[in-house]
């Protein structure tokens, strides 16, 4: 499922306009995103957890040359699904 069609059924379901759809939608993922930039989780019961996590430094290779690199510690998104979530992907 891509946005327009997550877009087309919030509107079908909530039966706001597609237009209003994509603005809450769009609202949203905003607010998710700054809340997890800030170091906030985000947690919506039943669905999952958005959070930040941080990814250690670490020495890769260069694949072409086989060199190694050395990788710097940096912060990534990261998301939980609740339990009622693996639940009905089961």
């Amino acid at each position: 499922m891509n946005k327009a069609q997550l877009v087309e059924r919030v509107a079908k379901t909530t039966k706001l306009t597609k237009v209003q759809s994509e603005a809450v939608i769009d609202a949203t993922i905003k607010i998710i995103q700054s809340a997890v930039s800030k170091g906030d989780d985000v947690k919506l019961v039943g669905f999952g957890t958005f959070s930040r996590a941080q990814r250690a430094a670490r020495t890769g290779h260069n694949p072409k040359t086989g060199t190694k690199v050395n990788i710097p510690s940096t912060k990534v998104p990261k998301f939980r699904p609740g339990k009622d979530f693996k639940e009905i992907v089961k």
